[in-house]
C-alpha cells in the first residue's frame, strides 16, 4: 500500500493500473488526481422482463382507473412495494389482441404475433421485445441474454406454449435453465477443458455446419415456394448458431468472473427459488455477464411453498363463489409483491463502477398476458428502473385496448433500441415517457 501523505510515483500507478480501475477505495490512497483524469464511462442500459401464469387477483391488484396519476391509492395486492412507490408505475388498458388463448400467461406476452398469422399453420409466434434487445446489447457480453425458467409441467403453470418468454427471429422458442444452481454454473463455474481443446470443439462445430450448410443448398434447387421457405428459416437457425459459435470464440480466453453471491443448495422450489433466481439476476447483471434478462415464473410450486392447497388453474377461475380462491389468489399477489420488492431493494444497493445504482440503469416489466381467469384484457403491467425514461410513480391509464407491444415499443426505445415497430404496435405511449 502507499502512504496517504505521499504522491505515488508513476511505477507505482503503472503496477497499480488494474486495481485503480477496480477498487473503489483507492481514491483514498491519493490517487484522486489519476482517477479523475481517465474520462468517465455511463453504466450500460439493460432490461429484465418477469413473467407469471394465472394471471392476478383483480379486485385487489389493480388500482383504481379513476384515480391516475401520483395520488392513487395502492392497491392489497401491491402493498409490499408501498416502500418503493415513487419507483413504479402500473400501466392499465393494455392487450394483446391476437391472444386467443385463456391459459397462455406468457406466449405471446412479449411478442404481440397472432398465433394464426400464417396460413396453413395452427401455431406460430414472432420475435420477443427481449430478443430484439439481446440483439444490439448482446454484442457486449458473454450472454447475449440470460433465459430463467420453471420446473413446472405445461398444465400447471399458466404459462403456455414455449420453453421460457424468450422467443428468437423465427418466433421458435429458447429453451431457459430450471434450477438456480444451474444458472449459477452458468454464470460462474469455470471450464475444466484445457483452452486448446475448446478451441478445438469450436472448430469441429464450425466444420459440421459448413457441411450442413453444403448439403442444404444443393437441395434447394428446384424446391417450391412453400419449401424454400422452410428451408429459409433452416438457414436462419444454422446462421443463429454460427453467431453464437462465434461468440463462444471471441470469449474462450477471458474467463467467468468471481461469483459475488454463494452457490445455491440444488432442487429450491417456489417462493426461495424465485428469490434466488432474483438474486442471480443481480449478480449477472453486476458482473455484466447479460443486460437482457427474462424469468418465466413458477405459480404451482409458489402455492405449495406458502402453505396453499387450492390448484393454481382453480385458484384463477371465478366459478361461484370464491371463498377461499379469493384468500389463495390474494395471498399469492402479495408474496409476489414481497419477493419483487426485494428484488429492486438489490437493484438499488447495487452500484455501479461511477457510483449510480443498477436501478438506475434498467427497465424491469413485470406482468402477463392474462388478467385473471380467461381474462386477456388489462394485461397486469407494472413497469420500474430509472433506465429508460419512464414516468414513475404513477398509475398510467391508457385507452382500452392499447397494444401492450406499443409498452414494449416504448422501452426498448427508451433503453436507446432503435426498433421501428414491434409485434402489432401502432406507436409509442407519451403517458409513459417522462
Amino acid at each position: 500500500m502507499f502512504p496517504t501523505n505521499r504522491k505515488p510515483s508513476r511505477r507505482q500507478v503503472l503496477r497499480s493500473a488494474s486495481a485503480a480501475v477496480t477498487l473503489p477505495f483507492l481514491e483514498s490512497f491519493g490517487f484522486r488526481r489519476f482517477a479523475r483524469a481517465a474520462a468517465p464511462v455511463a453504466p450500460p442500459k439493460r432490461m429484465i422482463f418477469l413473467g407469471f401464469g394465472w394471471g392476478v387477483t383483480e379486485e385487489s391488484w389493480f388500482p383504481d382507473m379513476n384515480t391516475p396519476g401520483a395520488d392513487y391509492q395502492i392497491p392489497l395486492g401491491l402493498k409490499p412495494l408501498e416502500r418503493h412507490r415513487s419507483d413504479f408505475s402500473v400501466v392499465q388498458g393494455l392487450r394483446n389482441k391476437f391472444s386467443v388463448e385463456g391459459h397462455a400467461g406468457s406466449t405471446w406476452w412479449l411478442t404481440g404475433a397472432n398465433p394464426y398469422g400464417q396460413p396453413g399453420q395452427s401455431f406460430c409466434n414472432t420475435i420477443s421485445a427481449d430478443q430484439v434487445a439481446a440483439k444490439e446489447f448482446g454484442m457486449h457480453t458473454r450472454f447475449a441474454s440470460l433465459q430463467l425458467d420453471h420446473a413446472e409441467s405445461a398444465g400447471r403453470s399458466g404459462h403456455g406454449p414455449g420453453l421460457s418468454l424468450a422467443w428468437d427471429a423465427s418466433g421458435k422458442p429458447i429453451g431457459g435453465d430450471k434450477e438456480p444452481i444451474q444458472v449459477f454454473h452458468r454464470l460462474f463455474s469455470k471450464d475444466s477443458l484445457p483452452l486448446e481443446q475448446r478451441r478445438a470443439m469450436i472448430a469441429q462445430r464450425k466444420s459440421v455446419l459448413d457441411t450442413v450448410l453444403e448439403n442444404a443448398h444443393s437441395l434447394q434447387r428446384g424446391l417450391g415456394n412453400h419449401d424454400n421457405k422452410k428451408l429459409d428459416e433452416y438457414f436462419e437457425s444454422i446462421r443463429d448458431i454460427e453467431t453464437r459459435l462465434s461468440k463462444d470464440e471471441q470469449w474462450l480466453e477471458r474467463p467467468r468472473p468471481a461469483a459475488p453471491l454463494p452457490q445455491p443448495p440444488s432442487e429450491m422450489m417456489g417462493r426461495e427459488e424465485i428469490r434466488l433466481m432474483y438474486d442471480l439476476m443481480v449478480a449477472a447483471m453486476q458482473t455484466d455477464s447479460t443486460r437482457v434478462i427474462t424469468y418465466r415464473q413458477p405459480v404451482s410450486a409458489l402455492l405449495t411453498s406458502i402453505g396453499q392447497d387450492v390448484a393454481p388453474h382453480d385458484m384463477s377461475h371465478y366459478h361461484g363463489t370464491r371463498g377461499e380462491k379469493l384468500v389463495c389468489s390474494q395471498k399469492r399477489d402479495t408474496t409476489q409483491s414481497m419477493l419483487l420488492a426485494g428484488l429492486l431493494d438489490k437493484l438499488k444497493e447495487t452500484r455501479e463502477a461511477d457510483g449510480s445504482r443498477l436501478f438506475d440503469n434498467l427497465v424491469l416489466a413485470y406482468g402477463s398476458n392474462l388478467r385473471t381467469g380467461h381474462n386477456l384484457t388489462n394485461c397486469p403491467t407494472l413497469i420500474a428502473g430509472g433506465g429508460a425514461g419512464i414516468k414513475l410513480g404513477q398509475n398510467i391509464v391508457v385507452p382500452q385496448d392499447t397494444p401492450l407491444c406499443n409498452a414494449w415499443l416504448t422501452l426498448l426505445r427508451g433503453v436507446g433500441v432503435n426498433a421501428q415497430q414491434h409485434g402489432d404496435s401502432t406507436g409509442t405511449i407519451d403517458q409513459m415517457i417522462a
